[in-house]
Parts: structure tokens; C-alpha cells; sequence
């Protein structure tokens, strides 16, 4: 019997979490987004191409659950990304919280690159700074991501934007990448600007210096 979860028991957890989330009352957002470059903890997902990105949330009280989708180009025969996901997030303090969850990377077309991850995270805000540390780690391939981040805000609608993470493989490979940037709310979208990077020995493009620029909306 294999240790690789399924699409299909993943999707059954996640629909058995909505609806007993949706027993109660909560609330459903969504979200859409455009980019020249989808990058996942510092390296390109879409080649150093244009992705379109979005998804569904439903939250209530602390618990949530959504799904997120985008399009991949990893030179195989997945051409699409489907997230799931569910959680607990609340506050241990008033400028303390916290966040637990799971998440589901999906591949339709290459089943072998399927893996699932769970997390836990704190954030700390104070006045215009926020920061925070999440841990997540992949039980199947025993692999583990930490990554800090930081906003601050310099007016209600301009954010400065960093993060650091350093990604373990069991199998080796590790490596560190940050990002620094920022966003500006318009009334119609968010406009983020970012710069990434990694530290991989003879980085492809994919893996080199990256600009991405997004412009998204939730609803």
C-alpha cells in the first residue's frame, strides 16, 4: 500500500471539512490574479512565463478551507496546479497568533508529483509592522520549509513586503531564498512588485534572480 495520498482522498477530506464547516454560518471570499512569473519559494513554477491564478475561501471563526489554482510549466505533462487546504488560525495575544493547518499540492496529468504538506505558523503585529514564522513539512518525502516574513505599512493603501526560507530535502539539495518588495491598493486591484532569489549552486533562470509582477483582486 503506498504512503502517497490521493487526489481523491484529499478531496474527500477537504468536502467533509466544508460541509461540516457549512452547517454554520460563515463567510466565502474569492480571489483572482495575474502574473509574468508564478515563483514558489524562489523558483519559477510557469518557466519564466505568465501565469493566471485564483481561488475560493470559506472561513468561519477560526476554521478554513479553500482551494487555489494556477497554471505550471515544468516541461511534463502537468499544465495546471489545484491547492487544497483547511486550518484553525486565531490569537494567543493581541499582537500574537497562530495558524495549523494542511495543504494539498496537486498535479491532474502527473500524479507522481502530488505531495501533501502540513504547517504551523506564528505572527507577531505591532502599530505597521507585522512578521511572522511558519514551518512546513512534507510527511511522505520528509522534506521541511521554514520561511519568516515581514509587512510594514507605510499608509493604509502602500506596503513594504520580505520574506526569507530555507527548504530541506531529505534526499539533499537544500537551499535558502528571499524575496523583497512591495504592494499599493488601488481601489479596483493590488498592484505587487517583487524581487526574488536563491542561493542554487549554478541556478537555472528558473531558480536565478526574478522580478514578478502581480496584479490581483479578492472578492
Amino acid at each position: 500500500m503506498t504512503k502517497k495520498f490521493t487526489r481523491a482522498s484529499l478531496l474527500a477530506i477537504a468536502l467533509a471539512s466544508a460541509a461540516g464547516a457549512a452547517s454554520a454560518q460563515g463567510d466565502f471570499s474569492a480571489n483572482v490574479a495575474a502574473t509574468n512569473d508564478y515563483v514558489w519559494r524562489g523558483v519559477s513554477q510557469s518557466d519564466n512565463n505568465f501565469a493566471v491564478q485564483g481561488g475560493l475561501d470559506y472561513t468561519n471563526g477560526g476554521f478554513y478551507v479553500g482551494t487555489w489554482a494556477s497554471n505550471v510549466d515544468f516541461g511534463s505533462d502537468a499544465d495546471i496546479e489545484v491547492d487544497l487546504y483547511g486550518g484553525f488560525r486565531g490569537a494567543l495575544t493581541e499582537s500574537l497568533s497562530f495558524d495549523v493547518g494542511v495543504i494539498g499540492y496537486i498535479y491532474p496529468g502527473e500524479d507522481d508529483l502530488d505531495f501533501l504538506e502540513v504547517k504551523a505558523g506564528l505572527g507577531y503585529t505591532v502599530d505597521a509592522l507585522s512578521a511572522g514564522v511558519t514551518a512546513y513539512y512534507d510527511p511522505d518525502n520528509e522534506n521541511t520549509y521554514v520561511e519568516g516574513t515581514g509587512t510594514y505599512a507605510f499608509t493604509e493603501k502602500f506596503k513594504g513586503l520580505a520574506s526569507v526560507g530555507s527548504y530541506s530535502f531529505d534526499a539533499g539539495g537544500d537551499y535558502t531564498n528571499w524575496s523583497l518588495g512591495a504592494t499599493y491598493s488601488f481601489d479596483l486591484f493590488d498592484l505587487t512588485g517583487k524581487y526574488t532569489d536563491t542561493d542554487i549552486d549554478g541556478a537555472t533562470d528558473i531558480a536565478d534572480e526574478n522580478f514578478v509582477i502581480m496584479v490581483s483582486k479578492v472578492f
